[in-house]
């Protein structure tokens, strides 16, 4: 079937593996890589093994993550790049903040996530920062794509509203029929004016069971996803291939 092309309707990234994500009107999009700043930094849950002199990829479960740790949905963060400070709130109400380029920043983040997660720890919560690197769910540098089409289908699977931040996703789009994104897999899409290859679905974990305003535990999406369809994906991964700019409002063409 060939579908009208998308529309951007929103745009994010994710400062810290699991924190709370930062809206842009627009991001220059580089061949091989990541939006800029996304999942950049992670915070330990215990030794992990981790070295920043050479980094690797490691499994979500290493890291403090909202498929375990869904009190983190409760947390309201802010990262100013120009200087590294990471700014904590709760309830509106700061409560912690730390410069993450700085051994003393990144202690005070550290204890107050010892304290805010204690109890889920398997060891002492540690930032961990690598230039380049990316903490993403899969080895390769990729974008996230959501179609709010299929997030509709899923409010009926489920019965009830669905955020579509549950899916933590860099490109929100709309005007694709429902699962539409599912026949793109192996196709390149241009995306404003950079190229992207979609690579392969995203199969959604418990993650998206957490409320990401209220942090509490109130659906099973996976669970619905695999009774209603088979299967538990929604979503897409795609490697940038060609540079260029996405912003909102901008379309989606499959294949240029």
């Amino acid at each position: 079937m060939i579908a009208s092309p998308a529309t951007i309707t929103a745009i994010y990234r994710y400062p810290v593996k699991g924190l709370t994500p930062e809206p842009l009107s627009g991001v220059d999009l580089l061949a091989g890589q990541t939006l800029a700043g996304d999942r950049s930094y992670a915070i330990e849950n215990g030794p992990s093994g981790f070295d920043a002199a050479m980094p690797a990829y490691l499994p979500k479960s290493q890291f403090l993550m909202l498929m375990r740790n869904e009190r983190l949905a409760r947390l309201a963060v802010r990262f100013h790049d120009d200087s590294g400070l990471l700014v904590v709130a709760v309830g509106g109400r700061e409560v912690a903040r730390g410069d993450l380029n700085s051994a003393e920043g990144r202690a005070a983040i550290e204890r107050f996530m010892a304290d805010f997660c204690a109890g889920e720890l398997r060891g002492a919560p540690r930032i961990l920062h690598a230039p380049g690197h990316s903490f993403s769910d899969v080895a390769r540098k990729v974008v996230s794509i959501i179609n709010l089409a299929s997030v509709a289908e899923i409010e009926t699977a489920v019965g009830a509203g669905v955020n579509p931040l549950r899916f933590r996703a860099n490109f929100y789009v709309g005007g694709w029929p429902a699962w539409h994104e599912f026949d793109l897999v192996g196709r390149d899409i241009v995306v404003g004016t950079a190229r992207l290859r979609i690579v392969k679905r995203i199969q959604r974990c418990a993650a998206t069971n957490v409320d990401p305003d209220t942090g509490i535990r109130d659906l099973a999406i996976p669970a619905a996803l695999q009774r209603r369809y088979g299967h538990s994906d929604c979503g897409l991964y795609g490697e940038v291939v060609d540079n260029g700019r996405a912003s909102i409002g901008d379309t989606l063409v499959v294949g240029g």
